[in-house]
């Protein structure tokens, strides 16, 4: 086997030997014209919105072009009507002719750059420029050719395409024109000299195109691809002419004159009253500019909230904002923000995330990305701008590639640096404001408009959480920046601050999770917790439940449960830990008594070393799921209930010894291990725990009956107790000669009615007769 390789090696060096000298006939590709432009037009692009992006790239890198020239060679080239072109870009429509025409002031195009620019498939003109200007040594250019495809995607839309073109040093316009059939033709224009300078481009729209006549469309279309290109683009409008208000005096004479010549004119003559035609005008498209590429101290706050509206279609402010160029081995330019709400369906996994919108060159490209950002990170708005990003020639996708990766990588640290910047700045502030008053301190706080990290926390918490489910990479920084209710007060805790105001002989940072923070205060689990003054962190979100798995230390510390078994807050002495053994001892012929009783629902029974005014509590074993976590895995919808047998938590009763109903139980077990009042007294103790525990009751009927009986044997009543007999209530009968009178009384009203009614007819008759 190994000498495969050698033989293969040698194989091919003997072919190289053998065909040098030989003599070979070179030949070309060929290709079907006509099918590749179908392949351009049918294959390439999958939306037809794409076409007007491209043609406004083409029209924006042609005013590039003769910008920079105009730099040392100005000159004022004039149409035949002694207009002179504009810089910018306007878009018009004829509903009539069914075209669509759009416009540009730029460099233009010479019969040759007709030939060689839009007769060769794959010839960038851009390109060229650009090439041809770095051969000079000149300035690098930001333009946003490079394929020489995009202008074919006209005929997406077009059955016939028309360009008029002047170039800047030339007389004559000439005109390209092509239906896409594999053919073109070129001739001068007959209408003269209409452009003095740039390029006309008329697309005489398919049948299926007629939304492309409406100017709202265009608006549309163009605020989504080319919002920040540089230079103006307007589309045409039709306006209704404003009616012109006449004196009273004035208008009366007006009206009697139009009268007049109707009636002279005779039917059918228009009158000086009919409706005005329709004004057109320019309307002003891209009218946010990208701030993205001016200096982050030329730029106002106000600049970057009005921004991040334009972009986000959002009316409240953002929360925090970061302006930043990334430079190395990728450069691009980036301005990210954190919205000052909760996006709406925040974590809704089948939409694609649209929270980064990519530009290249300030043309959109497309902001549908499945992991720019991670997942945790969705709430994350802003733009990303670069002029070398692995496109494909449609310029709808990315291509996967390294330089991909490094953006995502520079992006997360980012947003994961101004998120430490909002916890850093809120701690600076507590500290400035430790000398000054609560009140004080408020007022300069709104006045600045600094942005509190509890704030932040409240509306991405769950974010930063989940992110420290998912990224491994950046989970140490993720850490820090947890917050966390404690039993020391109302303030967010970050484990930092825990760890450094515990006491020296505290070995652990002990935490509880819950299902709010009113149960979380109440359990009985921080009894000695509260006796010993430790502090513990509450968690009441049900993601708490899965950070923990991820982060099992902090700072050398240990993170521990309360809802665990073998909770120690403090170390134990030799003469303490000689006591527990000896407890433990004399327990134990109780606690098999109880696990019998209570068979395979608890794993067994012990001491308990953290209760002091409850005489059980029921935690969960070392290892395996918590009361919380079971109930978090059955509360999920598409839980598979014949699975629920290993989503059950092993149950451990651990119990209070120098709690009186505890050590009466204990007396009745040693007295009669088979009293049926200690039977039940251990149930109900095992149900009261479960409940306070945050386990949910195996037998919810059994636990009813023995509170029944309890109730029963504090009032004193027979166990056999049966119902009491139905209390009888004595009831009036109705006499029949009550309802006759009654209905009498009915037939006297209805006769006094009838009496008034006739009295009325009467009176209308005489006012008759009378009339």
């Amino acid at each position: 086997m190994r000498l495969l390789p050698v033989a293969l090696i040698l194989s091919s060096l003997l072919f190289l030997a053998l065909t040098d000298g030989v003599p070979r006939e070179m030949y070309e590709f060929k290709s079907d014209v006509s099918k590749m432009l179908d392949i351009i037009i049918h294959s390439l692009y999958t939306n037809r919105n794409i076409f007007l992006r491209e043609v406004i790239s083409n029209a924006s890198d042609a005013l590039d072009k003769i910008r920079f020239l105009y730099l040392t060679a100005r000159q004022d080239p004039r149409n035949d009507a002694g207009d002179a072109p504009t810089m910018d870009i306007r878009l018009s429509t004829d509903k009539e002719a069914r075209t669509l025409t759009i416009r540009d002031g730029g460099i233009g195009m010479a019969k040759e750059d007709l030939v060689n620019h839009l007769g060769s498939l794959g010839s960038s003109g851009t390109k060229r420029f650009l090439e041809g200007m770095s051969e000079k040594g000149t300035a690098d250019l930001n333009m946003i050719g490079q394929f020489g495809v995009g202008f074919y995607s006209v005929f997406l839309v077009a059955d016939n395409v028309r360009v008029a073109s002047k170039h800047d040093g030339q007389e004559t316009q000439w005109v390209w024109e092509s239906t896409a059939d594999g053919t073109y033709s070129i001739y001068e224009d007959p209408r003269g000299n209409t452009l003095g300078r740039g390029t006309e481009i008329t697309l005489e729209l398919k049948k299926d195109a007629d939304e492309y006549l409406d100017a709202d469309k265009l608006k549309g279309i163009v605020r989504q691809y080319s919002e920040f290109i540089h230079f103006p683009i307007y589309v045409q409008t039709t306006t209704a002419a404003p009616e012109t208000p006449a004196e009273d005096g004035e208008e009366k004479a007006e009206e009697g004159e139009a009268e007049a010549e109707a009636e002279a004119e005779g039917e059918g003559e228009e009158t000086a009253d009919d409706e005005a035609l329709p004004e057109l005008g320019w309307e002003l498209v891209n009218e946010n500019k990208p701030i993205w590429t001016r200096k982050p101290s030329e730029i106002s706050k106000e600049e970057y909230n009005n921004f991040y509206k334009a972009i986000t279609k959002e009316v409240e402010d953002p929360m925090y904002y970061s302006h930043f160029n990334a430079e190395g081995e990728v450069e691009f330019k980036s301005i990210l923000y954190i919205p000052g709400k909760t996006p709406a369906a925040l974590f809704d996994t089948q939409s694609a995330m649209t929270n980064i919108r990519l530009y290249v060159r300030r043309v959109f490209i497309t902001d549908e990305f499945k992991d720019l950002l991670p997942r945790y990170l969705n709430f994350i708005r802003g733009v990303v701008d670069s002029d070398d990003l692995p496109l494909n020639v449609s310029r709808e996708l990315l291509q996967e590639s390294r330089i991909l990766k490094i953006i995502k990588k520079k992006l997360v640290r980012k947003a994961l640096s101004m998120i430490k910047d909002i916890a850093e700045e809120a701690e600076q502030e507590e500290e400035d404001a430790s000398g000054e008053s609560g009140s004080e301190t408020a007022e300069k706080s709104t006045e600045e408009g600094k942005v509190s990290y509890v704030q932040f926390w409240e509306e991405f918490g769950k974010n930063l959480r989940l992110g420290l489910i998912e990224d491994s990479t950046n989970r140490a920084r993720l850490t820090k920046l947890l917050r966390y209710k404690s039993s020391k007060g109302d303030d967010y805790v970050s484990l930092e601050d825990y760890v450094d105001r515990m006491p020296e002989e505290q070995k652990s940072i002990f935490y509880l999770v819950g299902e709010s923070l009113e149960k979380v205060k109440e359990s009985p689990l921080l009894e000695q917790a509260k006796l010993e003054d430790v502090e513990i962190l509450f968690m009441t979100d049900a993601i708490d439940e899965y950070v923990v798995n991820h982060i099992t230390e902090f700072s050398g510390k240990k993170l521990v449960n309360l809802a665990r078994e073998g909770v120690k807050f403090k170390e134990e002495s030799e003469r303490e830990k000689k006591v527990a053994e000896k407890r433990k001892e004399a327990w134990e012929p109780f606690f098999k008594w109880v696990k019998k009783l209570l068979g395979n629902r608890i794993e067994k029974a012990t001491l308990s070393p953290r209760v002091t005014k409850s005489p059980c509590v029921l935690v969960s074993a070392q290892y395996g799921l918590t009361a919380n976590m079971e109930r978090i895995m059955k509360g999920q919808a598409l839980a598979d209930s014949s699975a629920q047998g290993g989503q059950v938590a092993r149950r451990i009763l651990e119990v209070n010894p120098r709690h009186p109903i505890v050590d009466e139980l204990r007396r009745k077990f040693k007295e009669d291990p088979e009293d049926q009042s200690g039977k039940d007294g251990v149930e109900l103790l095992y149900d009261i725990a479960a409940l306070q525990s945050g386990f949910s009751l195996d037998d919810p009927n059994a636990f009813a009956a023995r509170m029944h009986k309890m109730i029963q044997t504090g009032l004193n009543l027979e166990a056999d107790a049966g119902l009491v007999e139905e209390e009888e209530f004595d009831i009036e009968e109705v006499v029949d000669g009550d309802e006759d009178e009654g209905d009498e009384e009915g037939e006297e009203d209805e006769e006094g009615e009838e009496d008034e009614d006739e009295v009325e007819e009467g009176k209308s008759e005489e006012l008759r007769d009378e009339l």
